[in-house]
């Protein structure tokens, strides 16, 4: 008997533990996706840059296993991240700056879905690590961008692995 109410005793603990547990994992799958601001030690995830000490527009993808974002100098990188088959953690949000309401050279605030805005590609325009894209809600604010900077606007959409290849802007820096 003895044994019996100690098994009934832990079974429960058990299952007390496993709710604990999956309301925990509930609670992770709530937490707060809304873009947060950059500081002056925020640093890039792939390569530990300061973000605040580079022009051109920023990037933060939230996953769901993490408690904050990852952060990224530049567009390209967090679509290099985004694009790659391999990449399995879900997102839960992507933000980029609004370069239509925020200064290049020195961007601040401004985030906007990522998924929603429209994207400039192939511009004069340098970010932390040579040719960047630019990113803006309105398509007439990227337009506006290109009759003074060049490039091609795209759709989140539309924007493929090759075209955020990560290989140090080298191959398409014409100023080397």
């Amino acid at each position: 008997m003895k044994f019996m109410t100690t098994m009934l005793f832990n079974s429960r603990h058990t299952w007390l533990l496993a709710a604990v547990l999956l309301a925990a994992c509930g609670q992770q799958a709530a937490q707060n996706t809304a873009a947060i601001e950059i500081t002056r030690e925020t640093a890039c995830s792939l390569d530990g840059m300061t973000l605040a000490d580079y022009p051109g527009p920023k990037a933060q993808i939230h996953f769901a296993t993490q408690p904050a974002p990852e952060y990224f100098c530049d567009l390209m990188e967090m679509f290099d991240i985004y694009l790659k088959p391999e990449q399995a953690r879900k997102v839960t949000a992507l933000y980029v700056q609004d370069m239509g309401k925020t200064s290049w050279e020195a961007p601040k605030g401004e985030w906007i879905d990522a998924k929603t805005a429209f994207y400039v590609v192939g511009s004069q325009k340098m970010g932390s690590m040579g040719p960047t894209f630019g990113s803006f809600a309105k398509e007439n604010d990227a337009k506006e961008f290109i009759r003074a900077n060049g490039g091609k606007v795209y759709k989140f959409g539309e924007i493929t692995p090759d075209m955020a290849a990560l290989d140090g802007g080298a191959l398409h820096d014409q100023h080397m």
